[in-house]
């Protein structure tokens, strides 16, 4: 049976960063996400997410292609976020997303907890702190303002309790060398591969 490793943590636990060497270390393929937030910098269309407007993000969910979404009302305006169903299928192999607790839930409502294997990564919210801040101070309007909201709301998005209650006990914790963190993913997700 093929998997979807589903990688979940707080914003600035090194999500981005794991689930691309995952990418380029692995066969595993990427679940690309949709969002009708701006593209950042750095980022790249299909790659990140697929960066739509809202009437095409309306079109899809009345179509019924979007499985789960939320829609966070930011200091910049409203971005929703979504997984449509053209990203799930594990028909051609194992897959790999990244996402929140509530995406994971959803998407497991809609596979299976033999199918979704999730993966949640962990750092200590002082490291979390400092690497958003440098992260921000790199792009070219930084919006310190989102980023505070966005710290804040994960502390109750990814509470303990709403991890015990999603069945969720395994954690990788990556405050320090982000290899050792990789190396333990690997060897988890390669476990399952067996």
């Amino acid at each position: 049976m093929n998997h979807i490793f589903y990688l979940m943590g707080k914003s600035s636990s090194g999500k981005d960063t794991i689930y691309s060497r995952i990418l380029k270390e692995t066969g595993l393929i990427p679940i690309v996400l949709y969002t009708t937030r701006p593209i950042r910098d750095s980022e790249h269309e299909g790659v990140e997410y697929h960066f739509v407007d809202d009437d095409r993000f309306n079109a899809m969910r009345d179509g019924g292609e979007v499985i789960e979404w939320r829609t966070y009302d930011t200091k910049c305006g409203k971005w929703t976020y979504y997984t449509a169903s053209d990203s799930l299928s594990t028909e051609n192999g194992d897959r790999i997303g990244i996402g929140t607790l509530q995406s994971y839930l959803k998407i497991r409502d809609r596979v299976g907890d033999d199918v979704i294997v999730p993966v949640y990564i962990e750092v200590d919210d002082d490291i979390r702190f400092l690497r958003a801040v440098e992260r921000e101070k790199q792009q070219s309007s930084p919006k310190y303002a989102e980023l505070c909201r966005r710290f804040l709301a994960d502390n109750e998005d990814f509470s303990d309790e709403k991890l015990s209650e999603a069945g969720i006990t395994r954690r990788f914790e990556n405050n320090g060398s982000v290899d050792e963190c990789l190396a333990s993913i690997k060897k988890y997700i390669t476990g399952f591969q067996k």
